[in-house]
Parts: C-alpha cells; structure tokens; sequence
C-alpha cells in the first residue's frame, strides 16, 4: 500500500466520520429547535430539519472529497503532511458551515418570535402635526 492509498483510505475514514457525527448531533439538537419555532406545525419541523442534514451532508461530503484531488507524495513523511493539512482545511471548513447554519436557525427564530410578540401599545395621547389641521376629537 502506497502513501497516496494511505492517506486517500485514512482521510476518506476521518472524513465521513466527522461529517455523519456532526451531522447527527445538528439534527437532534435542531429537531428540538425548530420544534420550538414551528410549535403548530411539527410535521414542518421534522421536514425542514431532514432537509437541512441532506444539504449539510452533501455539501460537506462533496467538499471533503474535492480537498483531496491531485494529491502527490512519495513517502511517509508526505503522506502524514498532507493528511493533516487536509484535514485541518476540513475541520475549519465544517466549523464555518456548522455556524452559518446556526445563524440561519437563529434568524429563523427571531423571525418567529417577533411574529408572536404582541401588539406594540396604542398611542395614549393623540397630537396634531404642524402641517395639517388638528385631529378630530
């Protein structure tokens, strides 16, 4: 087995295996907040968050792959390099899409929860403007 099969075998391993953990512990830590979002409607919340794991594996998977194109070593010493170094790209990169999906449950959230707010307070006292007539009684 040659470094490059190495590093291809070992960085394919570490690769999914970040992905699926990390895409399991969104999805139920996400079921439980978006079940607070879409409280009428929880079938919704089940489907947005199967929808945001598909996305999140398929761009995570498909940019770890595309990490490992054209990859040229010729011994160990290489191979471990190179191995980290991709690695650490895919590590910051999943750290990156891990917190734009938070903000996007986050803007999501406030959305609904100034959908719920109440009604601002109705004005107590009523004055004219300076342009127009005063307001009828």
């Amino acid at each position: 087995m040659g470094p490059t099969l190495f590093v291809y075998l070992a960085y394919g391993a570490v690769a999914i295996g970040l992905t699926v953990w990390l895409a399991r512990t969104l999805y139920s830590n996400g079921t439980a907040f978006l079940a607070d979002i879409f409280t009428d409607r929880p079938d919704l919340a089940t489907a947005i968050n199967r929808l945001l794991v598909v996305g999140f594996y398929m761009l995570n998977l498909g940019y770890s792959f595309l990490l490992l194109r054209d990859p040229v070593v010729s011994n160990a010493t290489e191979a471990g390099q190179l191995l980290i170094d991709r690695l650490g790209v895919l590590l910051v990169t999943l750290g990156l899409i891990h917190f734009v999906n938070m903000a996007v449950f986050w803007k999501i959230r406030r959305r609904t929860l100034l959908d719920m707010a109440p009604p601002p307070v109705a004005p107590q006292v009523m004055t004219s403007r300076p342009d127009s007539e005063p307001f009828p009684a």
